[in-house]
């Protein structure tokens, strides 16, 4: 028996009362795709990442995790199945008067039953795997944007979640920066063997990390393309998806 798709999305339709935001997304994120989440300003993609991780149910339509439907779960349920996944929130979202072992023990006094001494070695094995080691103590002021939101990501995968959200992680970063963030994103895929999920509108980073995507339409308020970024930059005759990913498309490939 073939193992159920980590998210199936099902003629999804995102809604704020009478305001139609998008209709009829339906799309598979495969075990281990790197899945973008791309489109122009105001189509929705943070929002719909908002109806994958339980922050608002859809108007109509259907969130499947390995074949369970999310919404359609009670509300216990719904938490151990959110508890299969972390989110990097875009700006980071680490708690100010916390060290960042402390932001990531969070989670972990929350869920599991680990003594403190075993949460903060963990907190220590998280922050090594992002390249912050040595900085369990800091203060999240203390450090650069860059190394904030590779401490978010330590956060995300504290309870070594099998699904990874990210909101435009590359947000705010110079492009240094951003590319080791897509090269981690790379490695943690790789190594953690996680399915990962990223909001993001930087042509450099679809490029570099994407091997699926859905690409959300504000005019016609829908889906007009999915598949592997590259693949749709050869092959779409869409001229919207065509000036979307043509916008410097060539030096994003090239670096």
């Amino acid at each position: 028996m073939v193992d159920p798709a980590p998210i199936v999305v099902e003629n999804l339709t995102m809604a704020f009362g009478s305001f139609v935001l998008q209709r009829d997304l339906t799309f598979t994120v495969a075990r281990g795709d790197i899945f973008i989440i791309m489109g122009g300003s105001g189509c929705g993609k943070s929002t719909l990442l908002r109806h994958l991780i339980g922050l608002k149910s859809p108007a109509a339509g259907k969130v499947y995790y390995s074949g369970e439907s999310l919404w359609d779960s009670p509300i216990e349920q719904q938490r151990q199945i959110l508890q299969g996944t972390g989110v990097l929130f875009q700006r980071g979202a680490l708690w100010s008067s916390m060290t960042l072992s402390e932001n990531i023990a969070l989670p972990l006094r929350e869920y599991t039953d680990l003594s403190a001494a075993e949460i903060r070695d963990i907190a220590a094995l998280k922050l090594a795997l992002v390249g912050l080691a040595g900085f369990e103590d800091y203060y999240p002021s203390e450090i650069s944007g860059g190394m904030q939101k590779r401490a978010g990501l330590a956060r995300a995968m504290a309870l070594d979640p099998e699904i990874l959200f990210f909101d435009e992680p590359s947000a705010g970063l110079d492009p240094i920066s951003s590319r080791l963030l897509d090269d981690l994103i790379l490695e943690l895929r790789d190594s953690l063997g996680a399915t990962i999920v990223v909001v993001t509108h930087e042509l450099a980073s679809i490029f570099a990390i994407g091997n699926n995507s859905v690409f959300l339409d504000a005019e016609s308020k829908t889906m007009i393309a999915s598949g592997n970024p590259k693949l749709l930059l050869a092959e779409t005759k869409n001229p919207t998806v065509k000036q979307f990913l043509t916008r410097g498309a060539s030096a994003a490939l090239a670096t």
